[in-house]
């Protein structure tokens, strides 16, 4: 049985697998692959931002060899930078609630 850790790097891999390639190379996200994974995926987190050009941003931010697509190396840099940023999130609340 997989650890914790295992089993959400396998989803993390599954996820990313799923949305790319189904237009274009299979390794690698387009523009509108990407989304789609992250309309279905971190739907709250897209419609919590008022930025229409969101996903266009993520894109440009992600894709560091600019060749236009994202491939897994590039989508893990998003992952973790929203991990860290729900990390930091959450700490902050405890601390709100802790000097309450």
């Amino acid at each position: 049985m997989p650890s914790q850790l295992e089993g959400a790097m396998d989803a993390l891999i599954a996820v990313f697998y799923n949305y790319s390639g189904n237009d274009g190379d299979k390794y690698k996200l387009n523009k509108g692959e990407l989304k789609q994974l992250l309309n279905s995926e971190l739907n709250s987190f897209l419609t919590s931002q008022k930025d229409p050009l969101l996903v266009e941003k993520i894109m440009n931010d992600l894709d560091s060899n600019k060749d236009n697509e994202v491939d897994f190396s590039e989508f893990v840099v998003l992952v973790a930078a929203l991990t860290v940023a729900c990390n930091e999130f959450f700490q902050q609340k405890e601390q709100q609630m802790k000097s309450k």
